[in-house]
């Protein structure tokens, strides 16, 4: 007995020796498990040998490393208490197990093993997983093997864990030196978008997530809208937005933390409901977006398996977030001193234009009064039915209507609501129609008016000079739009029972969509020869006159713009 115990103990050592010198070899934790179970195979002379380990989430055992097992075997998952393996991790002792044939807690996984032998792996106390040897051969291992197969596993886990260590710092230390590269990169960014993306991507590459995205508070404070969603197989825009109270993403910013979801399809999430269920997303981690206290909105991970996040990523994800809400509020905070820097170049302009504008006005004022005298002077006798009588008609109201705008250029303080009075809406269309007849036969271009027979008699209190100014303007537009020729088709009728509508559309080029949604702003054109002014004058115009005009649709098939005033009612 002593010689055998000699022998057992002389083993025991030669193999923690062994054990020792492999595995300081290696840095890699999965290396040194497979070096560690090609020695128990040999010092048991086992037939096969594998460590399965506890899953965090799961909850069940999964083969992490093995030495001498089939594929498709490793790839089989336990349960706690189910088999011989499951049986030792759920009750943390070792379990040795003579003929398998005879053992009602093994599951038979090979045909081929008779005996085997199982010690858990603990660390502070804890079953972390569970060390398994197999053998062809019944009665193959004995008590003293059980004795040291658990020192052996003991000093292999403490080995093992070291290098987990070692992996989980250096893990960290590769995550906080990409933080801080993500850090200077998107706090560098000038636009929102640019910046939301960059910080989605450093997402998915910081933690392994398959997907990332970020809501942004709307101005109100009440929704949540996505702004950026980056993932693996992703091929389309998507639209959301969230109320506060609907899920763990509001949750995340109403109490200011990180809220975790382990299980997405199985709890009441009422977000990416297409896309949790196209690509299989399982678990999320949601993190606030804070600047200088105020929530400004929430970053989101998520993964396609089920995964419990670590302390390590979920302050990755808070220092990423703390940057992004930075950058963010950079990038907001440019934009508005470039709009700003915008509106004061535009001041300047209309400014110099105003000057320059009185100057001009102060010079054409004389030989227009000129004109206007020598106009009278003249005797144009014509026959009734000739259209010349119209227009010498039109020229004459035009020259007054010159003589109108240069007075109130020099004059721009006064109001010019005196030189308004009633005018049927139609008789304002068709005099403005005349003006341009020539410019739209020159340009090819076909006209289709459509009067209703609900505002031929709808009159409007306006100055009359101005509404056929504004009128002009988008009919002049409409015709460079079509420099091949096109159609333009003008409507009138009424918009309720107090406003008239005036639509005016071409079949045109559109207007391009990056100045879509500023088309009345001063200076803003689509057009090399364009001043920018046309638009906006045309809005203060109607807009003086209590109505109002909007850009109704533009793209391919032309542009439309709708222009109301209010309806001057019989009595007033």
């Amino acid at each position: 007995m002593k010689s055998k115990d000699v022998q057992e103990s002389n083993r025991g050592i030669e193999s923690l020796y062994r054990i020792n010198s492999l595995v300081g070899e290696t840095e890699d934790p999965h290396d040194a498990l497979t070096i560690i179970l090609d020695e128990m195979v040999r010092v048991f002379r086992a037939s096969s040998a594998s460590v399965a380990l506890i899953h965090p989430d799961t909850r069940e055992l999964r083969i992490e490393a093995s030495s001498g097992i089939p594929s498709e075997v490793r790839d089989f998952p336990l349960k706690l208490g189910v088999g011989v393996t499951g049986w030792v991790a759920l009750h943390g002792e070792p379990l040795l197990v003579n003929d398998t044939r005879k053992e009602s807690r093994y599951v038979a996984l090979r045909e081929s093993v008779l005996s085997e032998l199982a010690v858990p792996m603990e660390d502070k106390g804890r079953v972390i997983g569970v060390l398994n040897l197999d053998s062809e051969e019944p009665d193959r291992f004995s008590g003293e093997d059980v004795m040291l197969l658990r020192l052996l596993t003991r000093e292999a886990t403490r080995a093992i864990q070291q290098l987990w260590s070692m992996r989980q710092l250096r893990t960290t230390a590769r995550q906080m030196e990409t933080l801080l590269k993500v850090g200077r990169s998107i706090v560098s960014k000038k636009e929102l978008s640019t910046v939301l993306d960059a910080i989605s991507t450093s997402t998915q590459d910081l933690i392994d997530s398959r997907f990332a995205a970020i809501f942004l508070l709307d101005e109100a404070g009440e929704f949540l809208e996505l702004h950026s969603i980056k993932g693996d197989g992703w091929d389309g825009p998507y639209q959301e937005k969230l109320a506060l109270n609907d899920s763990s993403v509001g949750t995340a910013i109403r109490h200011h933390r990180q809220v975790e979801v382990l299980d997405l399809p199985r709890t009441e999430e009422h977000h990416f409901v297409p896309v949790v269920q196209k690509f299989g997303l399982i678990s999320m981690l949601a993190t606030p977006l804070t600047f200088e206290d105020r929530g400004i909105g929430v970053l989101c991970a998520y993964t396609d398996s089920q995964h419990r996040f670590n302390n390590d990523e979920k302050k990755v994800m808070a220092g990423l977030a703390s940057l992004g809400a930075v950058a963010i509020e950079n990038s907001r905070l440019y934009r508005r001193i470039f709009e700003t820097e915008e509106s004061l170049n535009r001041n300047d302009k209309l400014t110099t234009l105003g000057l320059l504008s009185a100057e001009i006005a102060h010079e054409i004022r004389n030989p227009l009064t000129v004109m206007q005298l020598l106009f009278k002077s003249i005797d144009f006798d014509f026959e009734e039915e000739d259209p010349r009588s119209e227009d010498i008609r039109i020229i004459g109201e035009k020259i007054s209507q010159l003589e109108d705008i240069v007075g109130r250029v020099l004059d721009f303080g006064k109001s010019g609501d005196g030189m308004r009075g009633r005018f049927k809406v139609e008789s304002i269309v068709h005099e403005t129609l005349q003006l341009v007849r020539m410019k739209l036969f020159q340009a090819d271009v076909r006209l289709v008016y459509t009067p209703s027979a609900e505002s031929a008699e709808q009159k409007v209190n306006v100055n009359k000079g101005q509404i056929q100014q504004a009128l002009l303007n988008l009919i002049i537009n409409a015709v460079d739009a079509m420099p091949k020729g096109g159609e333009i088709r003008i409507r009138v009728d009424p918009d309720g029972s107090d406003r008239v509508r005036i639509s005016v559309a071409d079949t045109g080029c559109g207007i391009a969509p990056e100045i879509g949604n500023r088309i009345f702003e001063s200076f803003l054109t689509g057009r090399e020869n364009g001043s920018g002014l046309g638009l906006s004058i045309a809005k203060r115009i109607i807009r003086s006159h209590r109505g109002d005009i909007h850009l109704a649709w533009t793209g391919r098939e032309g542009t439309c713009f709708e222009i109301w005033l209010p309806i001057e009612k019989p009595g007033r």
